[in-house]
């Protein structure tokens, strides 16, 4: 259900990522079932508007029917700390959705997603560097204690990737029960894959793309999300995304350093999940046979560690 606080109806529950693990999917399936914000997907609200005030939070919503639940899918919460604050200060908190996928797969995916929409312009490898956020948001086992904490276990769903893309029914009404609505039957439409990064490219001009998606967030904020829907439907579309040449593969080096980067926090995971992670410690056979792709980085270790501060996430 709503709760109401402040005199406004509020979320019960808020799907909060990572980036690029199925958060697109589930907005789709759980639309017709939940309140979720109209024509903006992510409001931005508790991490980066909420100097806009809860009214302006809640005309993101349509009225609901009865007992239908107000949720929102919110990919860049995970990291928040301001958002994990001012969900947990809500007159009653809500419940969160955690998705985790192997963190190697993910980062490229999200790489390649902030670089054909022109918010980084920088190789794989530089990225790395330059953005704290397809690191930090890596970091499972940390965000997701500091959320536990924050609204206790019992309000937060740990799940899988790999679960959504094996069992996508099991995986729905796993969510269903948590957030507090019917279970239903996913169509054949729905059980297929959305929104996959391996199709994208580079932008023809970063300079184009970056400035129509700062326009795209300008007019976002100011509830004029139709005229971005509208340009999205129409052939103006093609002159700012796409066109450009396609992504490379990370090289072998990069894929097996990243592996090991990541090993502790996969371990950690494992021991708070309860669950085999083995498939994430592992290269598969088309990372171990890359031997082109992306520079290969030997110091790319050392240089990213202790340079993950998600005060400077790049959006």
């Amino acid at each position: 259900m709503g709760r109401r606080g402040l005199g406004l109806c509020l979320p019960s529950f808020f799907v909060i990522g990572p980036p690029r693990t199925g958060s697109s999917w589930l907005h789709e399936v759980l639309q017709s079932d939940a309140v979720l914000p109209t024509v903006s997907k992510e409001t931005r609200f508790f991490d980066t508007h909420f100097d806009r005030g809860f009214k302006w939070y809640s005309s993101h919503f349509r009225r609901r029917k009865d007992g239908q639940p107000i949720g929102e899918i919110a990919p860049t919460y995970f990291v928040s700390a301001d958002a994990r604050q001012r969900i947990s200060n809500l007159p009653s908190p809500a419940r969160v959705i955690c998705i985790f996928r192997n963190r190697v797969e993910r980062i490229v995916s999200l790489y390649r997603l902030k670089s054909a929409y022109g918010f980084i312009p920088w190789s794989f490898e530089e990225a790395l560097i330059k953005d704290p956020e397809l690191l930090e948001s890596s970091r499972y086992s940390t965000h997701l204690r500091a959320w536990q904490r924050a609204l206790g276990q019992e309000r937060v769903m740990p799940a899988l990737f790999d679960d959504l893309q094996r069992r996508p029914q099991s995986f729905v009404d796993a969510v269903a029960d948590f957030v507090g609505i019917a279970r239903f039957k996913l169509s054949e439409s729905q059980v297929t894959r959305v929104h996959a990064s391996d199709a994208m490219t580079k932008p023809r001009s970063y300079f184009r793309t970056h400035s129509a998606m700062m326009f795209a967030d300008w007019l976002k904020a100011r509830r004029l999300n139709a005229l971005v829907t509208l340009f999205k439907h129409s052939p103006l579309l093609k002159y700012v995304l796409g066109g450009g040449r396609s992504f490379d593969e990370p090289s072998r080096d990069t894929w097996l350093q990243l592996h090991e980067y990541f090993r502790p926090e996969v371990e950690a995971l494992e021991v708070l999940l309860g669950r085999d992670l083995s498939s994430w410690k592992e290269l598969d056979e088309c990372q171990l046979s890359t031997t082109h792709g992306y520079e290969s980085g030997h110091d790319m270790l050392e240089a990213v560690v202790g340079r993950t501060d998600a005060s400077r996430i790049v959006y």
